[in-house]
């Protein structure tokens, strides 16, 4: 088994391109992470493509085939990668598996999505489940977990709200961002309510995007040298859908959390950047504890603290996060990791944390049976 790294990322901008393709947007991230890693395209053995929606909103299968073909990588093997929200980190994870097993020595993975709808337009996905048929969409789903929480542990709306503040305002320093506007906390808790006790501003936007990466083995990074950045564990996790469970916390992603930092022999008190599935402000929350950075309950406490900011001990979601940077859903869990690329290698620019040196990423997504579909953790290092 081998060392896995990357070497080269890109992305593009996150927002509504609703002259673009799927594939348009693909290859521009794709070029993107070629140029970075300063690479031929006839050097990489295989691709693996992260789409989720395609088939529903745009008709469109076999999506990695065309995002690869229009940068010139044709003739090798490429999957195409669907796993809810965690399409783009699945591909990854695949990726990492045909790296680390000696299978290839450089592959690419990209994740690309067009799912802006038109104003008030519900995202028509999840009907194969009895909840969403009975009218379960997301924002009731959180909204109910949020309800919970507060329930158990006193978590306030205040505290919640402070998550969208901070990732606004981490957002409006990048410059890949979907919004670039900051709101003040009464903003956050003044705008329209989606779902008790929701805001509009609690809640992620669809978005248009995509990004890609390099992915190598260690001999391959050497080119690189100090801007190769080394993927250290790469975990994939399935929910247990036990109708009974705690909706205050995600087993699965406690599970795959301690996996994660089993393999790469590290602990949450190691990391000095984080980027998680905040699709709605209760869940940033619910990821510190999952993810060891807090005590369960004590999620608020960090927010409240300025822990999680960009000065602070331990900063979450410095991209500006789902909520701010956008929700492309194929495309997201690539965005992550494309973030702690940049930290790592000290190119983040406005929102660059100092000495960084291990960052994890982490996202999940798709509901059944009161459960999440799927979790993946990725952690980093230089």
């Amino acid at each position: 088994m081998r060392d896995v790294y990357i070497t080269g990322v890109g992305m593009t901008v996150f927002g509504k391109h609703s002259e673009r393709s799927l594939r348009d947007l693909g290859g521009e991230a794709a070029m993107r992470a070629i140029r970075d890693a300063g690479i031929k395209t006839h050097e990489i053995e295989a691709g693996y493509c992260g789409n989720a929606l395609g088939p529903v909103l745009q008709g469109e299968t076999g999506v990695g085939q065309n995002v690869f073909w229009e940068v010139g990588i044709h003739g090798i093997p490429i999957v195409n990668v669907e796993n809810a929200c965690a399409t783009g980190s699945t591909a990854l994870h695949q990726a990492w598996i045909g790296v680390y097993s000696g299978l290839y020595d450089m592959v690419i993975v990209a994740g690309t999505e067009k799912v802006v709808m038109p104003k008030g337009q519900v995202l028509d996905v999840g009907n194969g489940e009895l909840e969403a048929r009975l009218g379960e969409v997301f924002p009731g789903y959180f909204a109910l977990i949020a309800q919970k929480h507060m329930e158990k542990y006193g978590t306030t709306r205040e505290q919640m709200a402070k998550v969208s503040v901070k990732n606004h305002s981490n957002g409006s320093l990048n410059p890949y961002a979907q919004f670039q506007k900051t709101f003040t906390l009464e903003e956050v808790l003044n705008s329209p309510v989606i779902a008790e006790p929701l805001t509009l501003y609690s809640c992620c936007p669809n978005s248009d995007g995509a990004a890609a990466l390099i992915v190598c083995s260690r001999e391959r990074a050497r080119k690189a040298g100090s801007r190769a950045v080394k993927l250290r564990a790469s975990v994939l996790a399935t929910g247990t859908y036990e109708n009974h469970r705690d909706l205050t916390t995600w087993e699965v992603e406690t599970r795959a959390a301690a996996k994660a930092y089993s393999i790469a022999g590290l602990g949450a008190k190691d990391l000095d950047v984080v980027e998680v599935h905040d699709a709605f402000t209760i869940c940033e929350l619910i990821h510190y504890e999952g993810l060891g950075l807090c005590p369960p309950g004590e999620g608020g406490r960090l927010i409240d603290e300025g822990l999680t900011e960009l000065g602070g001990r331990i900063p979450v979601n410095p991209s500006g996060g789902l909520l701010s940077r956008g929700h492309p859903v194929g495309a997201s869990g690539i965005a992550q990791i494309v973030e702690i690329v940049w930290q790592l290698r000290g190119e983040a620019a406005k929102r660059q944390i100092k000495d960084v040196r291990v960052g994890l990423a982490q996202i999940m997504g798709g509901n059944k049976e009161g459960d999440t579909r799927a979790c993946t953790i990725h952690i980093l290092s230089r």
